[in-house]
């Protein structure tokens, strides 16, 4: 079994603080999360009650190889905001997962309100 490192157990309570606040995505407001690591960047839109991803977009759908990781974030949330107006999604629930608000996160938001999303 794997010894969890308290980094490892701070992210999982401040996950799980976000969790409780946002409501359950369902069909009329479903999720959005942003997940993210070093090098990517993934977003999803999620019914949680089917438990199935709508839309899903990621650093690897923006042209351009030479563009930093902030401009990608900010054209990465209208790409998904473009990909759930398609499937008739205009409403959804803001998951930010473990991240703070704040750089890459507030630009993927900030992108997807100016493609339409309505948090």
């Amino acid at each position: 079994m794997k010894k969890i490192s308290t980094q490892d157990q701070r992210n999982i309570l401040r996950k799980n603080r976000v969790k409780a606040k946002i409501q359950r995505g369902g069909i009329t407001r479903p999720r959005f999360c942003v997940s993210k690591t070093n090098k990517h960047i993934f977003l999803q839109i999620i019914d949680d009650i089917k438990g199935v991803t709508l839309v899903s977009a990621s650093d690897k759908d923006v042209k351009g190889k030479d563009k930093k990781k902030i401009d990608i974030a900010s054209e990465l949330g209208k790409i998904i905001a473009a990909k759930a107006i398609e499937k008739k999604i205009k409403k959804v629930v803001f998951d930010r997962n473990k991240y703070n608000y704040h750089g890459i996160v507030k630009l993927i938001a900030d992108g997807a309100r100016e493609g339409g999303l309505e948090f």
